[in-house]
This record gives structure tokens, C-alpha cells and sequence, in this order.
């Protein structure tokens, strides 16, 4: 390890959450002096920052083991593994700040920071040519601290997020920040951009007695008679009961106050308010019950109708119009206490409110942000569709969140080498076969840094073990004369991760891999080197890249780089990476979900028959190519939990 790393070391100990910890750190010499604490993850020596991997952490741990015994239910034709990483700094994360107010399940609103596992929100579901609001429920919550944007739209709409944030637009997600070109380049908000949703949610009321006077007079109409739901007969007897004590019958106001008409609106809808097929009605309302009610509507700005025709009793009825904009509008500005009335379930997403974007402004100070991560994929933040994170579940034993802290909170096995050298000399081990690459890659770019494979190429060589090593990253060839001079003792096998050549594509999916190019590259100098190099064509991703020219091309590529074999095998969604990739299809190619639905279920794989079909088409462009077909299909389904029971899609 360098000196330089040497000198960033930890100054202090803790219980503060991570991004409490982030804020804390402090410049010391030109480098960040990390303060990060983690109390679920025992042998940290140490967490260090450094300006080449900006806004991550690395936790250096001396591990008691390395060498990992996978579960005899996994399908994998190998028993034992090394991965001297946790974590990876490919993905990206979505933060918005705390205040952001959230759309529950019940259509009240409450803050982003306030939320937890188990809540129901609102999520979208895409039907056609439009998404509708669907219940959902929250998996993960967290929080971090990043550089602050403020984002204005044309309805006053105001929203603070990360510049990862992204938001549905009418051409589809984009981030809050970007670049047109280079390693930054993204899609991402520009002025104009108008986005899916009904803009900022109404203020709630302020629970006053103002407030609960205006209520119990739409509860009773002033005759003393109260009617309406359980949840309204609760509410009732808490203003009747509670700190601010009232009676019935209750006077009403020569010159209403704007808590009194809220409460009137809210009574008047849990008493006899009906909302269906997108039509909110207040029916049932007498003379001096429908003057108050249009009143309180109009100056609040409300448009409406009355429909006497509607109404038995010469009582009056009255549509409040507008659409689900002014629908939520009505019940948060007036919180009703029946929430079972206020559904917008399979409502569709669509809607005239003036959600272009105005402005993009940073905000010049990193921010305490939260993210969730939700059953859909996305929520409703502020009136607007928000996407999420998702949970990477590797790093939940570790006490850090699923979401940033994959990508940011990177734990570093410093002493893998001599711990497995001492795993490898016990009399017990049988030299049975290991396999690396197979959680995270072993050659990310934190391995430029730590230099950990050289030491575990040599324990494992000079101990007689054979090894295999799957990667994407062309750090490898920096090893291939210890990968050669190991090939003299031991089988040693090196394969490169390798799906599609489109670049496009390849940097939506994988945005911080090397290059289809670069990995070519790779596989003939792994080749030239005398070495064996299998390719994994994979995943195959159905409507994709499972085209008959497609594979065609590919397999011409690598067959040409020197490639001496290829194991081709479509998509697996695991939990954790299902979801992403799920929010992923979604965002980029929409068109594609009811396959992905046929095709995968609710299952991690591909059914039978697609796998057979994609076997089919594979066996004569590898015969074509002269490349020898290496099989690793799962026979049989692995068992699942509970969290592999959600749908992909």
C-alpha cells in the first residue's frame, strides 16, 4: 500500500450515522481524513478517502477468513470462492432532500425523512401508453450528504435533490445533472423539460381550533346530526374530548377564517363526499350548507359545479372539476379523516399542469438527502414520479444501507493474501477448485490501488490450488506474468465478461465498466499470453441483445480476439439486482416490459422454453465461429425468498 494511504487514518470513534460522519471529516495535509464508524463490521483498521475515487470510502478490515464455502443448494459448478472486495463504485445513487413530502398509500402526504421500512406510498405501474398511480410498499430507507441542487418548475413547484437524482419526464427519466459528452455524459434535466406528475402537493391545515370548529359544522350541517365513517366519528369525539374542547351544535361564523373553511370542506366530505371514477362530489347540502361550501372553494380557487338534478330533498350537489390535480389539491389542502375515500389508485399519470423546469440551480452546500427504495421502482415526491434506489443486499450484513453505501462504502480486505496463504496451508484443504469474480469483480479500479491479486494469485499457485478468475475490468493484464509463471503449477482459467459490442448500451447498463473494445483488447492479450480465455456472453438480454445478427457479430468479435470458449446464457435477476434492472428496462425501454413479463414471471430465470430457443439459435453461430460451447445453466430453480416473489416488471 502506499505511504501516502498511510497517513489517513481514522481520528475517532463514534455512533453517528454515516452521512452524520461524512459531514465531520476534515482536510488534513491535502488528503480527507475519514471519520466513518461501523459498528456491524468488525476488524476495521481504518476508513480513508482519496481525490482519484471521489465520494467514496473504502473500510480497510483485516479479515479472519477469505476463502468462502458457497451453499450446496447454489446451481454454480464451483464450491469454494475469494472476493478480497465488498461493494462496487459502478452505480449511482438518488438522493432528495428530507422536507421532500411523500404521497402515502392513504393520499396524505408525509415528509421523505419521516418514512419507514413497511410504509405504503404511491408508486406508478406502466399500462400502455400511460403509468398509473399504483399502493407500494417501502423496503429500504436512508440517508447520505451531497452537494445540493434546486429545482424550479413553472407551477412554483420547488424540489432539493443530489445531481443523481432523477425525475419522469415526457421523454423519460433523466437526472438532475449531466454532461452531453465525456464520462459524465447522461441524460439529464435541461430548461424546458416537463415533468410526469401534478405538481407541489398542498400545505396541510394547522390543527387549530378554528380548524375543528369549521369541521364539526360540515360534519353536522349545523342541525346537530353527525354522520359520515368511523374515522370521522373518531375525529369527532377527539375535538369534542380533547385539548381544545367544542360542543354541538356549533356556531358558525359571520366572516370565516381560511383554517374554518378548511375544516367545513374536509366535514362536508367525510359526512356524505364521494369520490369515484375521478369525480369528487359534496352532496347533500342545504342552503346555508351549499353557500358556505362555494364559498370556501372559491376563494380557495377551486372550480365546481352544482348539480340540483342530482340531489333529492331540494338539497344541492356539488363537482369540484379540475382532475386529480385539483382532487389531491382539495384533500391536502383540507386532510378529510375518511383516507379510505381519497384513492387514486390506477389513476393514469397525465395531467396540464405546468411542470416544465425553469431553473436548475446548485445550491452551493452539501445537504443532509434521503432516498427510498420502493415494490415499483419510483414514488411520488412533491407531486412529482421520483425514482429510486434499490437495495444491494451484499452489503446488508454489514450494517450499511442497500443503497449509496454499495456504491460509496467499499470494504477492503487488506490482509486477504496472508489470510488465505494460512486457509490454504490448513491440513483440511483439499486444493479443490476456487473461483473469483463471482459477488464483485476482483479487478475493480480499487484494485489499482491495493494490489491484493498478485498476493492471492501466489497463495493460491503455491499451494497447488487450481483458480479460476471472471472479470471486466483490464486491470488483469497487469497480472498476466504471475498469471503465466501460476499456470505452470496449477490450472488456471480466466474468463471476460463480455454481452453486447453497442457502446450506447453498453453505457446505460454499465456505465462504469470498461469498454466492449477494451475488454476485446483484453481477451487477446490474455490469449497471446498462452493463456486459455473463456468469454461469458453474458447476460443475454431478451428483445436486447438476443438477436440472431447480434449474437452473429459478437461471437465474430470474440472469436477473432483469440477467445477459446464461450458460455452464453440469458439474464438472472437476483434479488436486489432484479429491481434495478427492472426500474432500468423501464426507464430506457418501456416497449420491451410485457416480454420481460412472459419471460421471466416473477422467477429469477428465463422459463425453459426461452432457454431453449436462445440454446437453439446460439448452437450454430458457435459451431460458425469455431468456438467451444461451455454450459452453465441452472437445472433446476434455486429457492427463493420472499423478496424473489416480486414481479420483474
Amino acid at each position: 500500500m502506499r505511504v501516502r494511504w498511510e497517513r489517513q487514518r481514522v481520528t475517532g470513534v463514534g455512533e453517528r450515522t454515516l452521512g452524520e460522519q461524512a459531514a465531520g471529516e476534515q482536510a488534513v495535509g491535502g488528503q480527507i481524513v475519514s471519520e466513518q464508524v461501523l459498528p456491524g463490521l468488525s476488524g476495521l483498521v481504518r476508513s480513508v478517502r482519496t481525490p482519484e475515487f471521489a465520494g467514496v470510502v473504502f473500510h480497510e478490515v483485516l479479515a479472519k477468513s477469505v476463502l468462502n464455502r458457497v451453499p450446496d443448494s447454489s446451481p454454480v459448478p464451483f464450491r469454494w470462492t475469494v472476493n478480497p472486495y465488498r461493494g462496487c463504485t459502478h452505480a449511482c445513487s438518488y438522493c432528495l432532500h428530507g422536507d421532500t413530502p411523500i404521497l402515502m398509500a392513504d393520499g396524505t402526504t408525509r415528509p421523505l425523512a419521516e418514512l419507514k421500512v413497511g410504509d405504503r406510498v404511491y408508486g406508478t405501474e406502466r399500462r400502455g401508453n400511460y403509468r398509473h398511480y399504483v399502493p407500494t410498499e417501502v423496503f429500504d430507507h436512508w440517508t447520505t450528504v451531497k452537494p445540493g441542487y434546486r429545482v424550479t418548475l413553472a407551477d412554483g413547484t420547488q424540489l432539493i435533490a443530489s445531481g443523481d437524482h432523477r425525475f419522469l419526464t415526457e421523454r423519460g427519466w433523466k437526472h438532475v445533472t449531466g454532461e452531453v459528452s465525456g464520462s459524465a455524459r447522461r441524460p439529464h434535466l435541461t430548461i424546458g423539460n416537463k415533468l410526469m406528475g401534478t405538481g407541489r402537493f398542498a400545505q396541510p391545515p394547522k390543527d387549530t381550533a378554528d380548524y375543528r370548529r369549521g369541521y364539526l359544522a360540515g360534519i353536522a350541517r349545523g342541525d346537530g346530526t353527525v354522520t359520515g365513517s368511523a374515522a370521522a366519528s373518531a375525529r369527532v369525539a377527539e375535538y369534542l374530548t380533547g385539548d381544545l374542547p367544542l360542543a354541538l351544535p356549533v356556531e358558525w361564523p359571520r366572516t370565516p377564517t381560511d383554517e374554518w373553511r378548511k375544516g367545513l370542506l374536509a366535514g362536508v366530505f367525510d359526512a356524505d363526499g364521494s369520490f369515484g371514477h375521478r369525480i369528487l362530489r359534496l352532496p347533500n347540502l342545504g342552503d346555508r350548507a351549499l353557500t358556505a361550501v362555494t364559498e370556501a372553494l372559491t376563494a380557495f380557487g377551486f372550480q365546481y359545479a352544482t348539480e340540483t338534478r342530482r340531489a333529492a330533498g331540494g338539497k344541492t350537489c356539488v363537482r369540484v372539476d379540475g382532475g386529480l390535480v385539483e382532487h389531491l389539491r382539495l384533500f391536502h389542502l383540507t386532510d378529510p379523516a375518511a383516507t379510505e375515500k381519497r384513492s387514486i389508485t390506477d389513476a393514469a399519470i397525465k395531467s396540464t399542469a405546468r411542470l416544465g423546469v425553469v431553473a436548475i440551480e446548485p445550491l452551493g452546500l452539501d445537504l443532509p438527502l434521503f432516498d427510498i427504495t420502493t415494490g415499483t421502482g419510483d414514488f411520488i415526491a412533491n407531486g412529482v414520479v421520483s425514482h429510486n434506489c434499490f437495495a444491494r443486499r451484499s452489503h446488508e450484513y454489514l450494517e450499511l444501507d442497500s443503497g449509496h453505501d454499495f456504491d460509496s462504502q467499499i470494504v477492503v480486505k487488506i490482509n486477504a493474501p496472508q489470510v488465505l496463504a494460512r486457509e490454504l496451508a490448513a491440513p483440511r484443504w483439499d486444493r479443490a477448485p476456487v473461483a473469483m469474480g463471482t459477488n464483485t469483480d476482483p479487478y475493480q479500479r480499487a484494485e489499482g490501488r491495493y494490489k491484493l491479486m498478485p498476493g492471492i494469485i501466489g497463495a493460491l499457485a503455491r499451494s497447488g490450488t487450481p483458480f479460476s478468475i471472471l472479470t471486466k475490468g483490464t486491470l488483469l493484464t497487469r497480472d498476466l506474468p504471475l498469471l503465466q509463471a501460476a499456470a505452470a503449477d496449477v490450472q488456471v482459467g480466466v474468463a471476460v465478461s463480455l454481452a453486447l459490442l453497442d457502446r450506447d448500451l453498453q453505457h446505460t447498463l454499465e456505465p462504469g465498466a470498461p469498454s466492449p473494445q477494451a475488454r476485446l483488447e483484453l481477451i487477446r492479450r490474455v490469449t497471446e499470453a498462452g493463456l486459455p480465455c473463456a468469454v461469458f456472453v453474458a447476460p443475454i438480454l431478451p428483445g436486447l441483445t438476443d438477436s440472431t445478427d447480434h449474437l452473429d457479430t459478437l461471437l465474430s468479435a470474440i472469436a477473432a480476439a483469440g477467445a477459446t470458449s464461450v458460455t452464453a446464457t440469458a439474464l438472472h435477476v437476483r434479488p436486489g439486482a432484479r429491481e434495478w434492472f427492472a426500474a432500468w428496462l423501464a426507464r430506457e425501454h418501456p416497449h420491451l416490459i410485457p416480454l420481460y413479463r412472459r419471460v421471466y414471471g416473477r422467477s429469477s430465470y428465463a422459463t425453459p422454453t426461452y432457454r431453449t430457443t436462445l440454446s437453439n439459435r446460439l448452437a450454430p453461430l458457435l459451431r460458425r465461429h469455431s468456438l467451444t460451447p461451455q454450459r452453465f445453466e441452472p437445472t433446476a430453480p434455486v429457492p427463493r425468498s420472499a423478496a424473489d416473489q416480486l414481479s420483474l416488471i
